[in-house]
């Protein structure tokens, strides 16, 4: 029997985003941090914007970069919210289902029709990135400065386009094109100018605001 359109769409989210992992590793111990301390943020902390942010403040980025990784992690706060709505787990299952809820399980089960497939998506996603990250971390540590610089393999670009991915077909109407841009110019116009992690949260305030404008229409397309 074939996969399901939302095991196939996990799995190829895990990959794309577990070689990103191959770029933390190798910048962390470019950073000084041992293979130990390297796992242990990839096992344990599991958040890639964090993680990045937080090697950021050991090689130098100091409490800007610190805060930085504060911030991106805040994100995953919303995404418990509308994890645990979605699903109610339980138990050891409601603390697994924590962990593993990231930005790519979270679109991965928001992008599915129905709820079996919602929950099937969100699992495969989040233990597959997991899994994933962690084998790829362990190799960038390993391998260090043997890699070179990571961006040189396209590697910090493929979390990008896997996510890229995953959000392409949902723009299927004028609103949700209008909420996309939105928080694409609100982004350009911040990443230059604030730390990371900052312009994350603005996209997401404009996107936000922007949804509100646009439910608060009439059917006959005014506003209310």
């Amino acid at each position: 029997m074939s996969a399901s359109p939302a095991v196939l769409m996990g799995l190829s989210i895990s990959l794309a985003t577990g070689l990103y992992g191959i770029s933390f590793g190798a910048l962390s111990s470019a950073a000084g941090l041992s293979l130990g301390q390297t796992m242990a943020l990839s096992l344990l902390m599991f958040t890639g914007g964090s993680q990045f942010a937080f090697i950021g403040s050991i090689a130098g980025g100091g409490p800007a970069a610190l805060a930085s990784a504060t911030l991106l992690g805040l994100r995953n706060l919303i995404y418990g919210a509308q994890m645990n709505a979605m699903f109610a787990p339980h138990g050891l299952r409601k603390l697994a289902s924590a962990h593993v809820t990231i930005d790519e399980s979270v679109a991965t089960a928001m992008g599915q029709p129905d709820q079996a497939e919602r929950r099937r998506g969100f699992w495969v996603a989040g233990v597959g990135v997991f899994l994933c990250w962690n084998l790829f971390t362990l190799l960038g540590a390993l391998l260090g400065n043997a890699l070179g610089d990571p961006k040189t393999w396209g590697l910090d670009g493929a979390a990008v386009a896997a996510f890229l991915g995953l959000l392409w077909p949902r723009l299927r109407s004028r609103d949700t094109v209008t909420i996309g841009v939105a928080a694409a110019f609100v982004t350009l116009l911040t990443v230059p100018v604030l730390p990371a992690g900052v312009p994350l949260l603005l996209a997401a305030a404009a996107a936000a605001f922007v949804a509100w404008l646009l439910g608060r229409r009439t059917p006959a397309g005014g506003v209310s």
